[in-house]
């Protein structure tokens, strides 16, 4: 397992480190707010959020040994998504969906989304910046092939043959993968 370089932050917060903790206040938490401000909840609720995910990171760090193998942000988003999820449900009078959704039960499976998240982030960044690299024709006939609609109403669409818009779609893909594999992600 190796220690990931933001370990910093976890002995920062550990250590009342003032200028570490506001460094986190200023880099991480307006993505908290957007996000809590984007699904129901106010700048209110994304401070009281992002100072309840710390808390609960600093008591993990400080009581279970809490070693971070993932860059930060994604570990804090995904620890504030998972509360502000659970305030949701218990605001609507819905039952939670763990009765331990808190920090205090928290395994390898936290860790493994996050560094889940970051890889699944990677891809799809690798993915645009490649899909961009094709010609508009590949493009154009990719982006309506994931419409879901049928291949003869994409090809009538197009004015093209249903064997052609196969065969293009097909060999786009290959461009597209050539691209993609290039890159080692």
């Amino acid at each position: 397992m190796v220690i990931h370089p933001d370990q910093r932050y976890l002995i920062g917060l550990l250590q009342n480190d003032t200028q570490l903790v506001e460094e986190i206040y200023r880099r991480f938490a307006p993505s908290i707010k957007y996000h809590i401000q984007q699904n129901q909840g106010s700048e209110a609720d994304a401070a009281d959020i992002f100072q309840e995910s710390l808390i609960d990171i600093y008591n993990q760090a400080k009581h279970k040994g809490l070693q971070l193998t993932c860059p930060f942000e994604p570990f804090l988003l995904l620890v504030c998504k998972r509360k502000w999820l659970n305030e949701i449900k218990k605001r609507g009078h819905r039952p939670v969906t763990k009765s331990m959704d808190d920090v205090s039960d928290w395994g390898e499976d936290v860790f493994a989304a996050a560094e889940q998240a970051v890889r699944e982030e990677d891809k799809a960044r690798v993915f645009l910046q490649e899909f961009e690299r094709l010609g508009e024709k590949c493009r154009e006939i990719l982006r309506l092939s994931l419409t879901g609609d049928r291949q003869e109403k994409i090809a009538e669409a197009l004015g093209v043959t249903y064997g052609y818009l196969r065969k293009k779609k097909s060999e786009c893909m290959a461009t597209l993968l050539s691209y993609i594999q290039a890159q080692k992600i």
